[in-house]
């Protein structure tokens, strides 16, 4: 089952018309809800805002096309104002009293483990559209962004070619970046490099001096940086304005996933190397389209970053697996998005890995170049290996676990 191109490029016109912008008293009494938590203010809104965009926009195209099962879509949200305690407290809310068919949410790591066992303990169906580090095991839950073999994989060898083999690592200090600068230093490793450090930093860090003097003493070929919001970009400011950006090559795991790259001046961005799932310069028929909906419906196009994409895909990946079901009844759902489900969305064909309920899904290498992500080079449909090695929901279906991935 797939949403043909056609479908996908026709139905922003009439979305726009309908239900993304009509008040809940105006739906008919009998919709299906759509349960939604997300970091609409606070430290993490940069990610959240757009994602919260983007919720809207899928759910007006749903509606504009008639809906599921002949029924209207709600969005049913909570503003978590980036406070983890929040999360918990509303995903109680969404299941028990608000009695959601499906929860689209979470940003960090953190957020997603807050409420992914009080999904599965209701039976609620649960969508996080984020990269994260992989190893999740749990099958209600599906998983629409990069993991560490999609992304890492593919980064690290190309920005070495570019650089050289020695390599210093800045890293989040919470789960995401701690995962993620062993994957780096396996894949720099594997490509005949060496670490020469790897450096861990709380979120709200934004002074960076005294790192930079070590880089500068450590004469690495590329530093490689999964951090992680808007304290970390001081980061990136930081190299440029100590000239270390002309100097030494950058790539990132993390930068431009909330569009950071136009938050920084060319002067500060240009160059760094990364590599996701989409880019607003993609040239495609479906990119154009998304961006085309976006703008009528907000003004313009600046909001949309990978996590908003991975929204928007992950909730049309949820309305064909309702629609093949024919029903919301949790399990026909879960089987009808194992069965081979896949989507044409603004990143290319998104499908269903039904062995881990993660995405197999295009990567594109990209370098900053004036505010954007030009791409470099694309790679098609790859699968989450690194998850598939710990996970198989086929052979176990009551697996419940995030598995740290031998590496």
């Amino acid at each position: 089952m797939s949403l043909k191109r056609r479908e996908f490029l026709g139905a922003g016109a009439a979305a726009l018309a309908t239900a993304s912008l009509l008040p809940r008293a105006a739906l008919a009494a009998d919709t299906i809800k759509l349960g939604s938590i997300l970091d609409t203010s606070g430290i993490f809104d940069a990610y959240g805002k757009p994602m919260d965009q983007a919720t809207r926009l899928a759910v007006a195209d749903i509606n504009a096309a008639g809906g599921l099962l002949g029924r209207q879509v709600e969005i049913i949200d909570y503003d978590t104002q980036s406070d983890m305690a929040l999360y918990s407290q509303y995903a109680q809310k969404l299941t028990r009293q608000d009695r959601v068919d499906v929860v689209h949410g979470g940003i960090l790591s953190a957020s997603r483990e807050a409420i992914r066992q009080t999904m599965r303990k209701t039976d609620t169906l649960y969508f996080y559209n984020v990269q994260y580090e992989g190893g999740v095991c749990d099958r209600n839950i599906f998983v629409t962004g990069v993991t560490p073999t999609q992304q890492v994989e593919v980064l690290v060898p190309y920005a070495m070619k570019k650089s050289g083999p020695k390599v210093y690592i800045l890293a989040a200090d919470y789960n995401y970046g701690q995962i993620t600068a062993r994957w780096i230093q396996k894949f720099v490793e594997e490509n005949g490099g060496e670490v020469v450090a790897t450096d861990f930093f709380p979120l709200d860090v934004s002074d960076f001096g005294s790192t930079i003097t070590k880089i500068q003493q450590a004469s690495p070929d590329l530093v490689v940086a999964p951090l992680v919001g808007g304290a970390h970009l001081s980061f990136f400011r930081q190299w440029a304005a100590a000239g270390m950006n002309t100097k030494i090559p950058l790539a990132s795991t993390t930068m431009g996933v909330g569009n950071e790259h136009k938050v920084l001046t060319s002067a500060e961005g240009d160059g760094i190397m990364v590599a996701y799932n989409y880019s607003q310069e993609l040239d495609t028929p479906e990119n154009k389209a998304f961006k085309e909906k976006w703008k009528a419906a907000y003004g313009d196009t600046t909001g949309i970053h990978e996590l908003a994409v991975s929204t928007y895909q992950g909730i049309m990946l949820w309305a064909e697996g309702v629609k093949k079901a024919g029903s919301l009844e949790h399990d026909a759902v879960v089987e009808a998005l194992e069965s081979g489900i896949s989507i044409v969305g603004p990143a290319g064909n998104i499908a269903i890995d039904p062995q881990t309920h993660h995405a197999i899904l295009d990567v594109h290498i990209m370098e900053v170049e004036d505010q954007k992500m030009k791409v470099v080079e694309t790679l098609n449909q790859v699968a989450p290996v690194d998850t598939q090695a710990v996970c198989n929901l086929q052979e176990n279906p009551d697996d419940n676990m995030q598995y740290e991935i031998e590496i």
